[in-house]
């Protein structure tokens, strides 16, 4: 039975199962073997549920580490693990978990039915191993799979676009109906595929400088439907802002949701270079 308060919803339709299972590439009927040896990458499952995908993954031949908070349910993985040698079941919360350790030095391809209510911070938590990670496929309520994907310019553009953008190569792999899922949702649902890495690569930004620019990020979504000078006016002096935009040739009523990805770091970087001239 699934539990509301861990916001669970199961595959129980095989055949969107199998659908999902095509679109990552883990099917029995087709799957594409990858050209490097199984024990170079592994899979985590994310939210392993009754095993509806675990099979599926499990089949391939790769190693595939099922994480599990649910203790009924991790039970019931353990007699599925039985059956597959290369199944390991991982109890315990996403959030709480070190994927580096559960890859073992191996690369990491990630599944998961995620509880629609913490996708953000699953991200999040994901984005921080990005390093090891090749690929991401999760399956998400459809309003957040469209803010994942959305282009600048668009109503669903934002933060968590950008910050997506930047780790991986998004794409809207599936929609999925409520009739999927037992029990079915009220909203529906979608499998969104990233490939990693995304923007990233080419800005090769620091540590230290890569978590300067997504709290630049932040602030310039703050207030969506504001410009960016007022947005970013609390973190630096004004004509700062402005030279900025200016030395990139923004309107000086640009809003965030305007600028592409690289866009915002070209705007970071110019900032900090004002900010840094003012005060030499």
């Amino acid at each position: 039975m699934a539990r509301q308060k861990l916001g669970q919803h199961f595959l129980g339709d095989a055949g969107w199962r199998e659908k999902i299972a095509r679109a990552i590439r883990v099917s029995r009927h087709g799957f594409e073997r990858p050209d490097e040896p199984a024990a170079n990458y592994c899979w985590i499952e994310i939210g392993a549920g009754h095993g509806e995908m675990t099979q599926h993954l499990a089949a391939t031949g790769a190693p595939v580490i099922a994480v599990e908070l649910d203790p009924p349910l991790i039970a019931r993985l353990g007699d599925l693990a039985a059956r597959f040698p290369n199944l390991t079941v991982a109890p315990g919360d996403v959030l709480q978990t070190d994927l580096a350790a559960l890859a073992a030095g191996r690369r990491i391809r990630l599944y998961g039915n995620l509880p629609y209510y913490i996708t953000s911070p699953i991200l999040h938590h994901f984005f921080a191993s990005a390093a090891l990670i090749e690929e991401i496929h999760i399956v998400i309520q459809i309003e957040v799979a469209f803010r994942l994907v959305a282009r600048p310019g668009t109503r669903d553009y934002g933060y968590l676009s950008v910050l997506t953008q930047y780790f991986s190569r998004p794409s809207l792999a599936l929609k999925i109906p409520p009739s999927a899922f037992r029990p079915p949702p009220e909203v529906g649902s979608a499998l969104v595929s990233m490939k990693l890495p995304g923007e990233s690569a080419a800005l090769a930004l620091s540590q230290a400088e890569e978590a300067a620019f997504l709290d630049f990020v932040k602030a310039c979504f703050s207030q969506k439907r504001k410009t960016l000078l007022n947005n970013l006016r609390g973190h630096w002096q004004p004509d700062a802002i402005r030279g900025a935009i200016g030395e990139m040739k923004l309107s000086p009523s640009a809003r965030a949701e305007e600028l592409t990805v690289a866009q915002l770091a070209k705007l970071f970087a110019a900032l900090r270079t004002e900010s840094q001239e003012r005060r030499d």
